[in-house]
Formats: structure tokens, sequence, C-alpha cells
């Protein structure tokens, strides 16, 4: 009786299902086939994908049957990717109306782009174009791999371009780097310097076209201004090449000349719009593929670790994370910091500070940039005296005025200031002022720290007004501009500025208590009451605090 109820639930379901196709007959299938697939869909849907593909596995006489399942099984397969097999099962599926979706035309075009087939490309692609589910992306990808395909086979930039805004941009830069075109340094420079977004990771294409064309004296000109402890991952590996005589190395990992690694870095450009989306399932996808490009460009691997650490996907990023190996440096100290970030999510963070203190003291000489990382685990875990004595290594061996020393005093003096040594922290905050005078961060910070011990209240204001004109938007400078008003008790203006920081960061329990207090003075003390009861449902909270909060609900605030 369990299983004939079990299948008519299971086929209710799949007529419910929005991707269920109307030409399945169901006299193909049985209660076991059926129930495998449901439960692959159940894992599919709760990104489980590794127990889906195990029951996708299992069921595959189903991908001539019910168009669905194949779109599930190949998108399982990437994930997992077994994109060779995914590629397979498409060529092999001997129906092809079943294939005729954007995934499958995708494996298809890129195994033919991977084997230089460019008219089997081109044919894939004009079915592709034909779709009638295209998405904004899929349209972008489709005209962007129509362009690549252009170039490769006529060595020529195509005329007629649609327009995808950056992505165009780039593309664009990566085909006239691809034709030895004289103006790709200009497009290279104009990505590079864009204030509106990071492109950082640009230079070290840019630096692989460099070696490239024998001009390695470009290249040294360009690692030469690039700061050792805040550079990406990417671009510190770029460096220490260029730097240690292993110039070549770029080119083993990425050539504009190799029009696989120019699709594979296509691939990544969609997987980071994706990301940008929070959609870290589909960002992973692409990833994926653009490995299965470039599988020498192991930095990708390192985004997928990401992916997979912000979907909350632990298990997988530890896994993803065993690529990295103790004789390359950089992607293994990298494989630490994840791992360690994995231990305090699934733990706790003395566990995790455990972990990153003894896999440091295994490095007989630590650079840098690992002694800055370690620096920011030991501040972040409020082991401030630690924190202090490791940002200090770097200070002292640092030039006077180099603008990384800036960052690093303004990270020791917040350390400083913690533990009450608010002498010292004054000094360091304001040397890193010295460097950066408009740095609106700084500003804020020594500013709010003076507010807070009642000194120099008027220059705080000064400094806070100036933070607020660099950095208008951002809510820690508008609540501490805010608190500023309320300790000269303009709280009308106050509460003008503390109004849009609750607004900006509603679980913010500093901000609403400082919102409460305000409310109190403006004599409206149920709106006070609410804010402050909020504070208690915060997990950021502080013991102090929730103190405070608790008298302030029954008594309210004393007069002044």
């Amino acid at each position: 009786m369990f299983k004939k109820i079990n299948f008519f639930l299971l086929i209710l379901l799949l007529y419910q299902n929005p991707l269920y196709s109307k030409s399945t007959s169901f006299n193909n299938f049985n209660s076991k086939n059926l129930s495998k697939y449901f439960s692959g869909i159940l894992a599919f849907e709760n990104k489980d994908n590794s127990k889906a593909l195990e029951f996708f596995n299992s069921s595959k006489i189903l991908i001539n049957k019910h168009d669905p399942y194949l779109k599930r099984y190949i998108h399982s397969l990437v994930l997992e990717n077994k994109i060779s097999q995914a590629i397979n099962i498409v060529k092999g599926n001997k129906n092809n109306s079943n294939t005729n979706f954007f995934d499958a035309y995708l494996l298809l075009i890129l195994d033919s782009l991977k084997k230089n087939d460019l008219d089997n490309a081109n044919v894939y692609l004009r079915k592709v174009s034909k779709l009638d589910d295209l998405d904004r992306f899929h349209l972008a990808i489709t005209e962007s791999l129509n362009q690549y395909i252009h170039v490769f086979k006529e060595k020529k930039i195509l005329d007629d371009n649609k327009n995808f805004g950056k992505l165009s941009i780039i593309t664009e830069t990566f085909q006239r780097c691809y034709l030895g075109d004289e103006t790709t340094d200009e497009y290279f420079s104009n990505l590079i310097d864009d204030e509106d977004a990071d492109y950082s990771r640009y230079i070290y294409f840019y630096l692989s076209y460099l070696i490239e064309n024998n001009r390695k004296d470009d290249a040294q000109k360009i690692i030469s201004d690039l700061d050792s402890i805040n550079t990406t991952l990417l671009l510190s590996q770029g460096k220490s090449w260029i730097q240690n005589e292993n110039a070549e190395k770029l080119l083993d990992v990425f050539s504009c000349k190799n029009p696989n690694d120019l699709i594979s870095e296509f691939m990544f450009l969609i997987s980071n719009l994706y990301s940008s989306q929070d959609n870290f399932e589909r960002s992973n996808f692409y990833l994926n593929l653009s490995t299965f490009l470039n599988p020498k460009f192991i930095f990708n691997l390192s985004l997928v670790a990401e992916n997979q650490y912000f979907n909350g996907e632990y298990k997988k990023a530890k896994k993803t994370l065993k690529n990295f190996i103790k004789e390359d440096s950089f992607y293994y100290w990298f494989r630490v910091k994840k791992e360690t970030q994995i231990i305090a999510k699934q733990r706790n963070k003395e566990e995790s500070l455990n972990y990153i203190t003894a896999e440091f003291k295994k490095i007989s000489q630590p650079n840098n940039k690992q002694i800055f990382d370690i620096a920011n685990f030991y501040k972040n875990s409020k082991k401030y005296e630690k924190a202090i004595m490791y940002y200090s290594k770097i200070i002292d061996t640092l030039n006077v005025n180099l603008d990384m020393k800036a960052d690093l005093l303004y990270r020791r003096g917040g350390s400083y200031e913690r533990i009450g040594e608010y002498e010292k922290a004054d000094q360091d905050l304001l040397n890193a002022l010295k460097i950066r005078p408009d740095d609106a961060y700084i500003l804020n910070y020594l500013a709010y720290s003076w507010l807070e011990r009642d000194y120099k209240i008027n220059e705080a204001i000064e400094m806070l007004e100036r933070a607020y004109s660099y950095e208008n938007d951002d809510p820690y400078i508008i609540d501490s501009i805010g608190w500023a008003y309320y300790l000269i008790r303009d709280y009308s203006k106050a509460e003008n500025f503390l109004k849009r920081a609750v607004e900006l960061m509603p679980n913010d329990p500093i901000v609403n208590d400082h919102y409460g207090d305000i409310l109190w003075r403006l004599d409206r003390k149920i709106q006070a009451r609410y804010f402050w009861g909020n504070v208690l449902k915060m997990d950021d909270a502080s013991k102090d605090m929730i103190k405070n909060i608790n008298i302030k609900l029954v008594e309210g605030l004393k007069k002044s």
C-alpha cells in the first residue's frame, strides 16, 4: 500500500514541477527509477549536489524519456567537475530534442573550441541562438562567443558588436591582446585604472602580455608599485615569479595567444557576474567550465572554494582546498586561512585561532603578507597584544611615507585603543593621517575614540564632518557623526544621522542603542524602548551592553 501511494505522489510532484515535460510517457517509468529521480531532485534543490548526482547516476534510464532529467543531470555533473562526462552524455544522447537547451549547447561549443574546431563551434552557436528561453546572461555569452570565434577565424575584431557594458570592454581587451593590436596597452590601462571597480586581476594578465612581448622592464616597473601586503593572491604569485626570474611561469598559466585561455577567462567573467548576485552555485558551474578550458589556472579553484564557503558548503570547500599543497606557499597559505574561517564557523573562534597559529609557526621565514594575516586574526579574536606585536614587526621594516604603513598604523592604533593604551593609539592614528590625511576611516576611528573618552569633542566633530564629506554613505561614519551631535546636545541633528544609520544597519546593536538614546532625549520614549529592545535580540551585543540596555528599559536615561 505504501509503495503505491509513494509512486502516486512522485508522479503528482513531477506533473507540478515547472520543468515537467508533457511529452513524457510514464509507461516507460517504474517506481524505483522515479523514486531515485525524485530523491535526486530533492538533493538538487537542497544544494547537495554530490548526493543529487548519486541518484541521477542510478536513474540514467530517464535520459531519453524525461527532458528535465537531462538538464539536472548535466548541471550536477558540471558542478562536480565531471565536464568530459557531461559532454559525452550530451553527444551520445539519441534524442536530439532532449539536448535542445542552453547548457547542452554551451558544453558542445566549449568542447569544439578546446579542440580548435571553430566550424563545429559555429554550428552549435547558431543552434543556441535560436532558443526561445535565452536570458540576458545567455545572450551576453552567445554574442561574446560569436565575437571570439570570429577573431580566432578571421584574425580581426567583428565590426557589428553588441554592447554589454564592462563585459564587452573586457572581452575586446583580450581580443586585441590575442591579435597583438597596438592599442592593447591602452585597453589594459583603462581597465586597471578604472576607479569604479576593482580590476586588479587584469594587472596579472597585462603582466603576462608584457612578458610574452619581451617587455620585462615594463613588467618590473608595474610590480614595483604593488603593495606586497594587500595585493591579491593571484598578483602576489605573479610578482614573486617576476622578482625571482621565473617570469615565463606567467605564460605557462595564461597566454593571450592561447584561445582556450581566453575563453576560460571569459567563463570566469560570467561566473563573477553570477557570484555578484549571490548565485554561488551557478557561479561555480562557470568556474568549473573555466578550469576545464585552462586547468593550469589554479587560481580559479580558490574562487570555487570561496563560493562554497559563502554558500555554507564547508565540506565541499575543504575538499576543494586540498588541491593547494605545501609546495605552493602562496596557495597553501590561502588554504590555511580559509580552513581557519571554516573552523570558526563550524566550531569556535578559539579553535580556529589555534589552528592558524600552529600552521604559522611551521613557516621558517614568514613573509610580510603572512605576518599581516596572522596579526589580523589575532586582532579579530581580540588578542590585541599579539596583534600589536605582529603589526610592529612589519611597521619597523617600512619606509616612513609608504601608503601601506598608514594601513598598518591604523590597525595597530585600533588595537592599542582596544586595550586602553590611548596615548599610543592616538600617536599611531595621527601618524597614519600624516600619510593619508583624507582617509575617512582613519578620521572616523580616531574621532569616535575621542568621543568615547569625552576628549577633544570639537576637534572630533571637525574630523567626522571631514570623514562624512568623503564617505557620506558609510553607516559607521554616519553613526559616529550622529553620536557626536548627541554629545553636544544637538538632538535634532543627531536624530537625522542616526535614523539613517539604523536604516543602513538595522541589525547593529551600537547603532540601535545610540538611536534609542536620542529618541529618549527627544521625549519619544516608547520608540526609544523599542530600539533598545532590539539590541537584546542581536547576537553581536556584548554582555556589558545588554546589562546597560536592561537598566535603560526599566529606568530610562538619567536627566543631564
